[in-house]
């Protein structure tokens, strides 16, 4: 797998700098204006608000747009991104926000210099873009993540619970390699970067984050049916403990016929003897493109 992960711990010491941006950053800043705006952070939603602006600068760089060219935010809360993003000159940008009170703040706040769009990022539709930004809400961050590889943006930069980054990122042979993986491998390539503690954020969340980007596979996909090659990985993963002998066979009349498809998607000679976490997004791409024919 293509994939590369490049780790970084935060230094334990660092000069916070001047807060120029008129935004609120500190804790008691941040608690301070939600209160006066009426939002309590709602934990169905996942709601927690950026309290460092080292992990926004870090998000903002990884934004890597040609110039001109749109850039959206998902999950725009009070701002701490936002204007991480235009100080890099990103222009034309859109925030999607959920909360129709934090929409009407980031509306006050940046006026003309960004479109807001009050919505859940889910069902809204979402402007095509470059590059699609995003502090997820770790609650349905998958699902939104989901939606945008479907969506074939070439660009993500996320910021999600580090497991679940981890499980994007992971290659073959690992304990954390499965459906997440292959799908983020169907779509294209994944590379983590900076790890962000829970006092990142305010309300901390219980967990860590990781930041990563998305790259966005050029042309088409390796697979002529995207649902049919999840029902694969379903299938197959669904109980990784087993040999592929044992599981190959569930997607297919009879044991001679499985052999026959792993040999037509060239698989290697052992894969009886092998598990699932053992063979290539490859290997998968080409039973179901095998299946599908």
């Amino acid at each position: 797998m293509s994939t590369r992960s490049t780790a970084s711990s935060w230094p334990r010491r660092r000069r916070r700098p001047a807060n120029r941006s008129g935004l609120p950053e500190r804790r008691e800043e941040i608690l301070e204006t939600l209160d006066a705006i009426g939002v309590v952070p709602s934990r169905r939603w996942g709601q927690s608000f950026l309290a460092d602006p080292f992990v926004a600068d870090a998000e903002a760089a990884l934004a890597d747009v040609d110039p001109g060219r749109p850039v959206v935010e998902i999950g725009g809360g009070l701002g701490v991104l936002t204007v991480a993003l235009l100080r890099r000159g990103i222009s034309p940008l859109t925030v999607v926000e959920r909360d129709p009170r934090l929409a009407g703040f980031l509306r006050t706040k940046f006026g003309d210099r960004i479109e807001v769009i009050a919505g859940d990022a889910l069902t809204v539709p979402i402007p095509d873009a470059g590059c699609v930004v995003g502090n997820l809400p770790y609650s349905v961050g998958t699902a939104i993540l989901l939606r945008l590889l479907e969506m074939r943006v070439p660009r993500i930069v996320f910021l999600l619970q580090e497991e679940v980054a981890a499980r994007l990122a992971a290659g073959p042979g690992s304990k954390e390699y499965g459906r997440l993986s292959l799908i983020a491998r169907l779509y294209g390539s994944v590379e983590l970067f900076r790890r962000v503690p829970p006092e990142s954020f305010v309300p901390q969340p219980k967990v860590g984050g990781r930041i990563g980007v998305h790259s966005a596979r050029s042309g088409d996909l390796p697979v002529p049916s995207v649902e049919r090659f999840e029902a694969v990985v379903r299938t197959l993963f669904g109980a990784r403990r087993k040999q592929l002998s044992n599981l190959l066979p569930r997607l297919a009349p009879s044991v001679g016929e499985a052999k026959r498809l792993a040999e037509q998607a060239g698989w290697p000679p052992d894969w009886e003897h092998r598990r699932p976490e053992e063979l290539p997004p490859e290997a998968y791409f080409a039973l179901a493109a095998t299946l599908a024919a």
